[in-house]
This record gives structure tokens, C-alpha cells and sequence, in this order.
């Protein structure tokens, strides 16, 4: 079984674990260190960003599955041809730094055009953004399906009202995240990932939520050691094992 096959394998075990180095990060040590945690954590995928340097270090570091994140669809052409396993509109949290939002139509044109220039063998997941009413945010998430999308991801970190700090906290930033991957659950048939807000504390709820993967990305990548984000990385991906569990057990 290749690498691929054994992600398709922890998507349908509804277990699928994550690591985003970053769509924005192109500090070369960090990503490195988070590469290195995602593969010492037993993660099942590692998210980077679409910079040809960080491409080649992320296939000299990890046998993971390589995910490349942009909104840019030339920049995902690329990194088919540089070997990326799989590649990824989204995540949207650069843009919104920058007060940028992306709508239904420009989700819509990206993926068209990403499609046309990677072809249909390319695992493509795309991420519905968290700020769009839930019944856009179904509305285009059906229209994806149809297109022939591998994987839906989930977001709502940015608009998520934290007004408290600790456990209280951390589920607030999570809430709309979670919440939005039930909304879309019930309403596609392709598999859902949970990003955005993502912590040990909260991937256990994203996949009782329904989720078939969650995403990890700040709670990781923020830390200064590669074996603190390890530890880290670690306690989400015993998340995932013991949804595994539960999915066999109600099979």
C-alpha cells in the first residue's frame, strides 16, 4: 500500500491527521521543524506552502503525504510537476490577515482553472471559506462535489467570537470550525476536514462531529521546539486513532 492509498485508507477510517507548516510560511527552520514533528508524531500529512524550496525540503525530510496549499492555481501546477502528492485551495488566513475575503465565484474559478492544469488524478482538496453564510458555504461545497473535489475543508477561526482565554477559549475558536463541518457532513457526500481552531483539545470533537480528517496548524507551527510540536502533534493524532476505534466499533 503506497502513501496514498494509506491516506485514502484514514479518510474513509475517518482518522486522517494533518499538519500545516503554513500557506504563508516560508521560514525554511520552522517548516523544518514542523515537518520533522508532523513525521515523529505519526501524522498522516504535512501542508506547506507553494515555494519550489519548501517543496524539496519537505521531500528530503518526510515520506508523509505532501500537501501544498495556494490560492494561486500556476502555483499548484507547479507543484504537481515538482511531485506533490496532493494540493490545496486555501487556507484563506494570509488574506484575511490582510483584510482580504474570498467569495463563491472566485472559490468556483480557482478550482476550474486548478483542475485543468493538474488533471483529475491529483488529490484536490479545497477549502469553503468560514466567513460565507452556511448556506452558501453548502451551496458551493455542492458545487465542488460535482467538480470532481477529492476533499472539503472546514474553516471559521476568523470570525469566531473568543472572548475568553484557557479550555473556554480554545472551544469558542473552534465552535464555527466544527460547526460548519456538521452543516457540510449532512450535505455532501465527499469527505470533510476540520481546520482551522484545531487543537488537542478540540480534534476529538471534530471527528465526532463527523469529520474524516482535521487539519493542525497554529497550535503547532507557533511553538520553538520540534519536540514540543511533536508532543503536540502526538496528542491530535491519538485523536484521530481513537475515532478510528469508535468508527470500527459502530461498524
Amino acid at each position: 500500500m503506497n502513501k496514498m492509498e494509506k491516506l485514502r485508507k484514514s479518510i474513509e477510517e475517518k482518522s486522517m491527521v494533518k499538519i500545516i507548516a503554513g500557506i504563508d510560511n516560508f521560514d525554511m527552520e520552522n517548516v523544518k521543524k514542523v515537518i520533522c514533528a508532523a513525521d515523529m508524531a505519526g501524522a498522516n500529512a504535512i501542508d506547506i506552502s507553494a515555494k519550489p524550496e519548501i517543496i524539496t525540503l519537505a521531500q528530503e525530510l518526510t515520506d508523509l503525504v505532501i500537501f501544498v496549499s495556494s490560492i494561486n492555481p500556476d502555483e499548484l501546477a507547479m507543484a504537481v510537476k515538482m511531485g506533490a502528492d496532493a494540493v490545496e485551495i486555501g487556507n484563506y488566513d494570509a488574506l484575511y490577515k490582510k483584510g482580504l475575503r474570498v467569495n463563491v465565484q472566485d472559490v468556483l474559478n480557482i478550482t476550474k482553472r486548478t483542475r485543468e492544469l493538474i488533471g483529475n488524478e491529483t488529490f484536490l482538496c479545497v477549502t469553503v471559506p468560514g466567513h460565507l453564510d452556511i448556506s452558501e458555504q453548502i451551496e458551493v461545497a455542492k458545487q465542488l462535489e460535482t467538480m470532481g473535489v477529492d476533499m472539503i475543508q472546514s474553516e471559521g477561526a476568523s470570525v469566531a467570537n473568543v472572548e475568553n482565554t484557557g479550555a473556554r477559549g480554545l472551544l469558542e475558536k473552534a465552535n464555527v470550525s466544527i460547526a460548519n463541518t456538521i452543516e457540510l457532513t449532512r450535505n455532501i457526500d465527499i469527505p470533510v476536514m476540520t481546520a482551522s481552531g484545531i487543537t488537542p483539545t478540540t480534534a476529538p470533537m471534530a471527528f465526532a462531529a463527523g469529520a474524516s480528517a482535521v487539519g493542525v496548524g497554529s497550535c503547532i507551527n507557533k511553538l520553538s521546539s520540534t519536540i514540543e510540536m511533536a508532543g503536540t502533534a502526538r496528542a491530535i493524532v491519538e485523536a484521530g486513532r481513537k475515532a478510528e476505534i469508535r468508527e470500527e466499533a459502530i461498524a
